[in-house]
């Protein structure tokens, strides 16, 4: 065993016994989106190392710690697995000219990798669905996508989740607001730990979201950056409000909410429970109308949020929500050798039917395969001995339900199933 090959840590397999809740999480998913008119857009899951340096910003926990990066040693091209999905997004509505054609409404989902310590909740693989709104430039939008998450919660029935918002104004105002910001610090400057130390300068509003109980003192008499907001942003905050209270939306405002990336303006919001420990956010996203052109496209305003899916599950599975449960229509159990040919003609036709079936292989006793089929949970045994097949006929034993066994041909045996 020692020299058996294990999973990269922090990199987890995702087994049979849970992925149907993944698949329940998933369906209800594109079902929800599709309500929105939000379509599908995959990207690569490797992608240039410079888009996200510029895009989340080098002073970052992300950029400078997280990131799995490497150099391609066939052409010498430095390129990262994606720790995010929000830029890669935007590089390929770029890209490919999307905006040409007005506003899009998009999603993704799949893999992303952050080199962090593994705790439950945050792993160096782990899965986001992200949702983004580009070419839209007004709180009406940003209230869409949060009551989308709204929403959401209900379908998938975790109620323990409420709403942060706050904004981070537009980047003259924030200019203002850090100087500001720096000047009251540095009074603080042998207090600071050691993040507070090095972002102090390069970075200091990522100090207001430190999660160092030692820090908290001090935060608690920082300027705010709501004194500082240019009157558009003040507005477009305060519509934001009003349309979350028309539609019966509870928030909390939290000054402290700046998020861990460099993108964002204006609008910022996170949905937070008590019940996941340390990993209390679920879902964060914002404004960040500066990402589009920052990456090379013509301006256009951009908004949109990720979601964590292992956390989202976690939460799931602490409110009792059972998934779908991957288990055949039909077992079909068989003996003898006429009765094994006619059964590969049963299994299919049932398919073609729409019924999922299991065919049992490897062979074996009647007595069996019946404990086999009455394990797979599968509502019915369907039985072929060689005297059934040679009268092309089935029997239909339930599983289930105190029901009689019975025989049908082929052809009827679709319409009993059915009707049993």
């Amino acid at each position: 065993m020692s020299n058996s090959i294990r999973a990269v840590r922090g990199m987890n397999d995702i087994l049979p016994d849970e992925t149907g809740l993944w698949a329940f999480f998933e369906d209800t998913i594109r079902q929800w989106l599709s309500a929105y008119g939000y379509r599908n857009l995959r990207t690569p899951i490797v992608e240039q190392t410079d888009l996200f340096v510029r895009s989340i910003g080098a002073v970052t926990d992300i950029v400078e710690k997280e990131m799995y990066t490497f150099i391609d040693h066939l052409n010498g091209e430095s390129l990262t697995l994606r720790p995010e999905g929000t830029a890669a997004c935007v590089r390929a509505v770029i890209e490919h000219n999307l905006l040409y054609a007005g506003p899009q409404r998009l999603y993704y989902s799949g893999p992303m990798f952050r080199h962090e310590r593994p705790q439950k909740g945050r792993y160096r693989q782990f899965h986001q669905v992200g949702v983004e709104a580009l070419g839209l430039a007004g709180p009406d939008i940003d209230a869409e996508l949060i009551l989308m998450c709204a929403r959401l919660w209900r379908l998938l029935g975790i109620p323990d989740v409420r709403l942060e918002i706050s904004t981070l104004g537009s980047v003259e105002s924030r200019t203002v607001y850090r100087s500001r910001l720096i000047n009251y610090l540095e009074k603080f400057a042998d207090e600071l730990d050691e993040d507070a130390r090095r972002r102090l300068h390069s970075n200091p509003l990522r100090i207001l979201d430190s999660k160092n109980p030692a820090m908290r003192e001090i935060l608690e008499g920082a300027p705010r950056l709501l004194d500082d907001l240019d009157e558009d942003s003040l507005k477009h905050f305060e519509s934001l409000q009003q349309i979350l209270r028309n539609q019966g939306i509870n928030f909390e405002i939290n000054l402290r909410l700046v998020r861990g990336l460099d993108y964002y303006n204006r609008t910022v919001f996170e949905w937070v429970t008590d019940k996941l420990g340390a990993q209390g956010t679920i879902c964060a996203g914002g404004r960040y109308d500066g990402l589009i052109a920052q990456i090379g496209g013509k301006p256009a305003p951009a908004c949109g949020f990720a979601m964590g899916v292992e956390r989202i599950l976690a939460l799931m599975l602490e409110n009792q929500v059972e998934g779908v449960a991957a288990v055949p229509d039909v077992y079909l159990v068989h003996q003898g050798e006429a009765a094994t040919e006619f059964a590969w003609k049963v299994a299919e036709t049932l398919r073609d039917e729409g019924f999922k079936v299991m065919q049992h292989c490897g062979g074996g006793s009647f007595k069996a395969q019946m404990k086999k089929a009455d394990a797979s949970g599968a509502r019915f045994a369907a039985i072929i001995g060689d005297d059934e097949a040679l009268a092309g006929e089935i029997s239909i034993k339930p599983l289930r339900e105190a029901a009689e066994q019975v025989k049908a041909d082929l052809a009827e045996a679709a319409a009993l199933l059915r009707n049993v």
